[in-house]
């Protein structure tokens, strides 16, 4: 697989993403080929291994830069020519830990969508009790319809049922109570639409959940718009860093404290990793034609290195050749 590298996006680019693709590229035994997208002069300041190429430009987007003035004034940025690459056929796969907005824009205007979908979704993992629940749309679509909650459903259990190994994912929708009379009319019609897609056997739904029991892990899936799904994404990474650092502060406040907080030191650590967003690699936009993947803007070496893994696990497993004929069909 050719994967197209934004090597200018996040924090600590370009070092720490060279590092993780390095990493990456030992580990894959000559599965893996890597190009390096944005300023050759910065990237060469560090050890690049020669099995990887590097397309040059100094255009970067901004955090802080809205999608559509950036896809209109930056076309050659390190996302617009990493994502152009793919669509020309010399890159089967785009990552990038920069701009999220500015990634689905370029790959829903460059890649267009996988044939039946309405609308790409981007999906990530929450930490639950046990495992985790995988939630689309995380900030894609702020307005949807029926149809396209329903599709972010089977593309959701596509995903876990390839790249995880998860043979019949759940699938919830996101509503204010359980009942399926409860919520808008748009949640009581989609549904009606995942009812009757798990009766032609595409996905395995559960019914209406709540926002408690995505942390619960009441389903593999948890569908919700985009609007909703950004805020709760948002509202939880500021919960975690409020239980940390709350913890902290408490273990500092007597002795007493202190060794209660040691003894506790292993649960803590376990707490920590499951809430490390190095663990699961990154977001992915499922239901363009193609494969783009957007990392931490705070990611280092290791979760470079995983979300690496993460799309070449999707190459491996044809994972939008599956969401192709599951609507299809």
């Amino acid at each position: 697989m050719i994967l197209a590298l934004d090597a200018m996006g996040g924090d600590y680019a370009p070092e720490e993403i060279i590092k993780g693709a390095a990493m990456a590229c030992e580990e894959s035994h000559g599965e893996l080929k890597i190009v390096l997208v944005g300023d050759e002069k910065k990237i060469r300041e560090f050890d690049i291994p020669p099995t990887m190429e590097i397309v040059h430009t100094d255009v970067v987007i901004g955090m802080d830069e809205h999608p559509s003035e950036a896809f209109k004034k930056k076309k050659d940025s390190s996302i617009g020519i990493g994502i152009r690459l793919q669509r020309e056929g010399k890159a089967d796969a785009f990552l990038s830990a920069g701009n999220t907005g500015a990634v689905v824009a370029f790959s829903l205007l460059l890649l267009g969508r996988i044939k039946g979908v309405k609308r790409p979704a981007l999906a990530t993992f929450f930490p639950a009790i046990d495992g985790y629940t995988l939630v689309l749309d995380v900030g894609a679509n702020s307005d949807v319809k029926p149809e396209y909650l329903y599709q972010f459903g089977v593309m959701g259990s596509v995903y876990l049922k390839k790249v995880y190994g998860i043979e019949n994912p759940s699938v919830g929708l996101l509503s204010m109570g359980e009942e399926r009379i409860k919520g808008s009319s748009l949640i009581q019609q989609a549904h009606q639409m995942l009812e009757e897609g798990a009766k032609r056997g595409h996905l395995n739904f559960y019914g209406n959940i709540e926002g408690h029991d995505i942390l619960e892990g009441k389903t593999d899936v948890c569908v919700v718009d985009g609007f909703t799904g950004n805020a709760v994404l948002k509202f939880g990474e500021s919960l975690v860093s409020y239980i940390i650092g709350h913890l902290k502060k408490a273990a500092k406040s007597s002795l007493r404290v202190g060794l209660g907080a040691l003894l506790m030191k292993p649960a803590f650590v376990e707490l920590l990793k499951k809430v490390n967003y190095e663990e699961y690699g990154g977001a992915v936009l499922l239901g363009v034609d193609g494969i783009s993947v957007v990392s931490h803007g705070k990611s280092k070496a290791n979760a470079i290195k995983s979300a690496i893994n993460l799309t070449l696990k999707m190459y491996r497993e044809r994972v939008n050749e599956i969401i192709r004929e599951e609507l299809e069909a």
